[in-house]
């Protein structure tokens, strides 16, 4: 059974096409980069996580309320394994000490609104510094494996298709 008849495609005559959509697709993500920015974890920024089980299931609508209500507009809350169970993420602080006295009153807030029936599950605490270097071994993370892999192709094939492999793979 095949597939396409003529196996022979005339890549060379489609270049500019190819060229002109991979040049689209680098622009997009780039203005997508540059509009949205990126969207790093807690492991990243920085801050404190707060997971809250409940007896019954709650809406997140009713977490944030009740969280922007306390002054903490900027925390995110989502479900965490069940309908049960509530992750807040709490934007970061100046240090540990504040940040384990906004996570109580964060926590005090919600348990008054469930009728004390809120329970502290877990509170963590992630310091910018740490994010900070996780950033940064990361980057550097990044820049050894894309040596390795110039060195493997200039090995392996010609050294002058080293570059090329690794910007086609970037994009």
């Amino acid at each position: 059974m095949r597939i396409l008849d003529n196996r022979q495609i005339d890549f060379l005559a489609k270049r500019k096409l190819a060229m002109a959509f991979s040049i689209a697709l680098i622009v997009i993500s780039l203005l997508s980069f540059l509009v949205r920015g990126l969207s790093l974890g807690i492991d990243f920024t920085g801050g404190t996580l707060v997971e809250v089980g409940y007896p019954q299931a709650v809406e997140l609508a009713k977490v944030r309320t009740v969280l922007a209500g306390a002054g903490f507009s900027g925390a995110s809350v989502q479900h965490f394994g069940t309908p049960k169970d509530v992750l807040v993420r709490l934007p970061p602080s100046g240090n540990e000490d504040s940040a384990a006295a906004l996570s109580s009153k964060a926590f005090a807030e919600l348990n008054r609104a469930a009728d004390g029936a809120a329970e502290l599950r877990r509170v963590e605490f992630v310091g910018p510094q740490v994010g900070d270097e996780l950033n940064e071994d990361g980057g550097m993370a990044m820049l050894y494996v894309l040596i390795g892999i110039m060195i493997y192709v200039a090995l392996r094939f010609e050294y002058r298709f080293a570059l090329g492999s690794v910007i086609a793979m970037i994009h």
